[in-house]
């Protein structure tokens, strides 16, 4: 039995950090004419394409030069210039250590969760759009995790390319000698992590592949709020939405099965 983990909004909460950095990024380069709102980026993320901050920033910043009437081949964006505004918001504005949103962030499982998982002989490693070194920040440094299997922006394509879900798969299978085909269940928070379980099944449907929803934080403020993005996600794959992830223990892992 596998459980591959997405890092934000499943292991952190990123409703402050990564979500802020994106909304300061977006009215810096609109020059303050707009400011999404957490909603605003919901609707984004709900298109399933957007699980890369840096290039949902820059897509609400051409929607938004758009509204006012510009073409978008017209509009001069800088990404590389977007993308170390947004760094300096989120990481910070020290090059060594870590100095921004990121230090802030409140995580969503402990590390005594993944040891009760490995006791009942489920294995599990991360699979994330997050940069290598913003993932292993919480996962090392805050979790306190001894190399764990993590495939992270750098190591594969972003979803909901499945590559990368499959090289998490492969790495667990090695580390812990497990049977092949192996269930492999995958918790995310977004639409475009319900979509990579979608691809995974069509690709290698020999194996079950499981999707587990899970609410972040930031959407469960309101019942009405929760039940549209549960929605969300059902629609898009999963097979149960969850409001937190430690709620994904062995029983329950075993009952989906």
């Amino acid at each position: 039995m596998i459980i591959v983990f997405d890092i934000d909004g499943v292991v952190r909460d990123v409703g402050n950090s990564y979500r802020r950095a994106l909304a300061d990024t977006v009215e810096e380069f609109t020059l303050g004419g707009y400011r999404p709102t957490p909603e605003d980026i919901d609707r984004l993320k709900s298109e399933g394409i957007w699980n890369n901050d840096w290039e949902g920033s820059q897509e609400l910043i051409y929607r938004y030069f758009e509204s006012q009437g510009k073409i978008r081949d017209e509009i001069e964006l800088n990404y590389a210039a977007i993308v170390e505004f947004f760094q300096s918001r989120y990481r910070g504005t020290d090059g060594e250590n870590f100095n921004g949103y990121i230090t802030t962030e409140p995580l969503l499982l402990q590390a005594k969760y993944l040891e009760t998982l490995s006791e009942n002989g489920i294995a599990w490693g991360f699979f994330s759009g997050a940069t290598r070194g913003s993932a292993e920040y919480v996962l090392s440094g805050r979790l306190g995790l001894e190399n764990p299997v993590l495939i992270a922006m750098e190591d594969a394509p972003g979803k909901p390319d499945p590559t990368g879900l499959f090289e998490t798969v492969k790495q667990l299978e090695i580390k812990h000698n497990l049977a092949a085909n192996s269930p492999v269940f995958y918790a995310g928070d977004t639409v475009a992590d319900m979509y990579t379980v979608e691809k995974a099944k069509a690709l290698q449907p020999r194996r079950t592949w499981i999707g587990i929803g899970i609410l972040p934080p930031h959407v469960q403020s309101s019942p009405e709020r929760k039940e549209s993005y549960a929605e969300q996600l059902k629609q898009a794959g999963a097979t149960i939405v969850l409001g937190n992830v430690q709620e994904l223990n062995s029983e329950r892992v075993h009952q989906l099965i």
